[in-house]
């Protein structure tokens, strides 16, 4: 009985063994090679490509800086907010600022009366001096203080409207319309002329900055197509190249090219943000190139390969060649290099084929 059992859970294994090597074996020979499929390479007119990460700027970008020192006593705005051209943003504390000014005014009040009381005396003395009671010296002594105490008081007038202008420099507004960036300080901090408080954004007449590497430098022009792409590799616009720097950036080692972008909209539904990172893809030429379905494609350590159908001993063979991939366009890639037009390109079986079997063509 046992040796009965043995033998039946022996039949079933080689069964299900047999059952695998059936469904992962090839599709069966006929005749003297395996049916494929091919399609004949043909050139077609295939933009040559190259992508690189771009950052969008604004052409108006403010980074907002105190002009006086002092502490923070209050913060209007948050980030992201939408603020209006003048639009009060900070305010640093005014109080030592407002004690100069009333210091000043006060001594502007008191040349005011050393002047009304020179006038006076300039008056008086003039009089005398007309009557022939004074001597002209005493008469141009008169004039010199009254000169003298007009000037004095001039020189306050402009010192008082000096430090209540300076007042202003207390109140950071918003320089034009734009968002608000990051507010890194507090309310209570101490800032001073080198503080950043924070940035205002303009987010309309945005800019791609992309840097090209100094190799392209020879292609690199205005007028090259670039297509703005989303972290999905999801269109955003189109758009051309309209500068390129003459200078090497010396950090990055790359040339500094710039593309206007319009206001649009990514797929989301969110607009295009001041110093956001998207793709963009420059479009240097455009090749006649061949193309083949992404499916012919081979790849056997790190090289990318496919089989062509080709006549040797007056039978047709699987030939593996080596290509050069370029872009994928829809779902055929360009081929740089190693297809002639008219070979014929094998699209099924692939994973059975090896270098020299012997292939039959099906109707395609």
């Amino acid at each position: 009985m046992k040796a009965k059992f043995v033998s039946i859970c022996g039949v079933v294994v080689e069964c299900l063994i047999l059952a695998g090597c059936h469904a992962s074996a090839p599709p069966p020979a006929q005749g003297n090679g395996m049916p494929v499929q091919t399609v004949t390479v043909a050139f077609s007119p295939v933009p040559v490509t190259s992508e690189y990460v771009a950052t969008i700027k604004s052409r108006r970008s403010a980074t907002l800086q105190p002009q006086v020192d002092g502490r923070l006593i209050s913060i209007s705005a948050k980030s992201g907010d939408h603020v209006k051209a003048g639009q009060l943003l900070m305010e640093v504390d005014p109080a030592h600022q407002l004690a100069t000014v009333a210091s000043q005014r006060a001594t502007e009040r008191q040349k005011k009366a050393v002047l009304d009381y020179a006038v006076i005396e300039f008056n008086r003395q003039k009089q005398l001096f007309e009557a022939g009671v004074t001597s002209h010296d005493a008469f141009d002594q008169a004039r010199q203080a009254n000169d003298n105490a007009r000037a004095d008081y001039d020189s306050a007038v402009e010192s008082t409207k000096t430090q209540e202008e300076q007042l202003a420099y207390y109140s950071i507004r918003a320089p034009y319309d734009g968002i608000v960036g990051d507010i890194p300080v507090h309310v209570g901090d101490y800032v001073s002329s080198t503080t950043v408080l924070t940035t205002v954004d303009e987010n309309r007449d945005l800019e791609a900055y992309i840097y090209l590497p100094t190799e392209r430098a020879a292609d690199a022009r205005n007028g090259l197509e670039v297509e703005l792409l989303d972290t999905n590799n999801t269109l955003i616009q189109k758009t051309k190249i309209d500068f390129v720097s003459p200078q090497v950036d010396n950090s990055l080692q790359g040339i500094l090219a710039k593309a206007p972008v319009s206001s649009a909209v990514m797929k989301t539904g969110d607009p295009l943000r001041s110093m956001q990172m998207i793709k963009a893809r420059v479009i240097w030429r455009t090749a006649n190139l061949p193309t083949v379905p992404v499916l012919a494609i081979v790849r056997q350590g790190g090289q990318s390969f496919v089989y062509v159908a080709t006549q040797k001993g007056g039978m047709l063979i699987a030939h593996q060649a080596a290509v050069t991939l370029g872009d994928i366009i829809g779902d055929h890639y360009a081929i740089l290099s190693g297809l002639n037009a008219g070979d014929k390109v094998i699209v099924t079986g692939t994973q059975y084929l090896v270098d020299g079997m012997p292939v039959i063509l099906l109707g395609r």
